[in-house]
C-alpha cells in the first residue's frame, strides 16, 4: 500500500511517500480502509521529535492521527463491526499510521462515523474531538453555569470546544482574530476577544475552566483569571507526573516532568487554582458519545481546507503555518 512516512526526526524534506507492506490483522482488530485523514499540530510534533523520550516510535513511520474510512476486515474476535461498515477514530499511540491507504485499529478505538457528515467531516473530528471531551468533560466536569476560557477559538480544537461547552451549558470565552470573530460566535462564544487588540486578562475574570493550547506566557495569564478552585487543563503543555504515570514512564523521565511543571503548578498553587496536563488517549466508547452529538445536530465539524493524498506534506504545512480556520484534511480515497 502506498503511505507517507519520516525515515528519523526532523526530515530535510517532510514526510516521504512509499510503498510500505499491508497491515497485519490481530484477533481485536478492524482492517480500515483509509478515505480520509485529518492533520493535526500533534503530527508535526511527532515529526519534529518533541515527543521522543514519551513516545520513542520505530522508523519508518507512518505519519497521522484521524481516520475516517470503510472496514475491510475484522479480527476474529471482532463483534462490534463488520466488512462495509464506516467508521472513523484517533488510532492508539504506537498504533498511528492514517495517511496511508490501510490501517488496522483495534476494535475499542474504533466508532460508526457520524451518518450526517462526509468521510471527510468525520475525518477531521477525533482527534479534536477526544481532546476536548476529556479536557472539558472528563477533567474539568464543566457544568451547566459555569465559565470556559477557550484559547485560539478558530482553530481545530477551539471550534470544537466552543460547541461542546456550549452543549454543557457554559458561558464561553475566546480569542481569535477579527476577521474570525463572527465563526466562534456562530459556534456559540459568548465573549470575543481580538488578541491582537485586546488583552484577555484585562477582560476576563473569575472563570471556572481554562483549555490552554496556547504559549507559557498565556498559560501563566490564564491562570490568573481563574477564581479559586478553577481548573487549567493544558494540551500544549508542560507535562507534569500525573501525566507520567498515566503513561507509565520510568523514573527518570516521571522526575523530568516534575520540574518541567513545577513552576507552573507553583504558581497555581499560590493563586488558589488547579494545573494539570492532559495528552488526548484513543477511546472508542467516548468517540461514540460525541457521534450522538453530531448526529443530534449539536455539534458540526469546521472545515478549512481538503488536499489530494499526494498533496499531504502541503496539509502538514498549511497547519503548521497557524493560518487554518478549523480542520485541515486528506482525501486518501474517493
Amino acid at each position: 500500500m502506498k503511505a507517507f512516512v519520516i525515515d528519523r526526526y526532523k526530515p530535510e524534506n517532510g514526510m516521504r511517500k512509499a510503498n510500505v507492506p499491508d497491515p497485519v490483522v490481530g484477533e481485536n482488530d478492524v482492517l480500515v480502509q483509509v478515505h480520509a485523514a485529518g492533520v493535526n499540530l500533534l503530527d508535526s510534533k511527532i515529526k519534529s521529535g518533541e515527543f521522543k523520550a514519551m513516545l520513542p516510535y520505530k522508523f519508518p513511520l507512518i505519519m497521522g492521527h484521524d481516520v475516517a474510512g470503510e472496514v475491510v476486515e475484522v479480527g476474529s474476535r471482532v463483534r462490534k463491526f463488520k466488512a462495509g461498515d464506516q467508521v472513523y477514530a484517533r488510532p492508539a499511540d504506537f498504533r498511528i499510521g492514517t495517511f496511508a491507504e490501510l490501517i488496522t485499529i483495534h476494535e475499542s478505538d474504533l466508532a460508526f462515523k457520524p451518518a450526517s457528515l462526509s468521510m471527510e467531516e468525520a475525518a477531521s473530528i477525533p482527534l479534536v474531538g477526544l481532546t476536548v471531551w476529556q479536557a472539558l468533560v472528563e477533567k474539568a466536569n464543566l457544568q451547566r453555569g459555569q465559565k470556559v476560557f477557550i484559547q485560539a477559538g478558530s482553530g481545530g480544537v477551539g471550534t470544537f470546544a466552543i460547541q461542546l461547552a456550549k452543549h454543557l451549558g457554559a458561558t464561553v470565552a475566546t480569542t481569535t482574530s477579527a476577521a474570525n470573530t463572527a465563526l466562534v460566535k456562530s459556534l456559540g462564544a459568548d465573549v470575543v476577544i481580538d488578541y491582537r487588540k485586546e488583552d484577555f486578562e484585562a477582560v476576563l475574570k473569575d472563570y471556572d475552566v481554562v483549555l490552554n493550547s496556547q504559549d507559557s506566557t498565556t498559560l501563566e495569564k490564564s491562570l490568573r483569571i481563574l477564581k479559586p478552585g478553577g481548573k487549567l487543563i493544558s494540551i500544549s503543555g508542560p507535562p507534569d507526573p500525573a501525566f507520567a504515570r498515566e503513561l507509565g514512564l520510568n523514573v527518570v523521565l516521571k522526575v523530568v516532568m516534575f520540574f518541567l511543571s513545577f513552576a507552573t503548578k507553583r504558581k497555581a498553587r499560590r493563586l488558589g487554582v488547579d494545573y494539570s496536563f492532559l495528552f488526548m488517549r484513543a477511546e472508542g466508547n467516548q468517540l461514540g458519545k460525541i457521534t450522538e452529538l453530531i448526529n443530534a445536530g449539536g455539534i458540526r465539524p469546521v472545515m478549512d481546507k481538503i488536499f489530494p493524498f499526494d498533496q499531504a506534506n502541503d496539509a502538514l504545512a498549511y497547519v503548521e503555518s497557524g493560518r487554518a480556520k478549523g480542520k485541515v484534511v486528506i482525501r486518501v480515497a474517493q
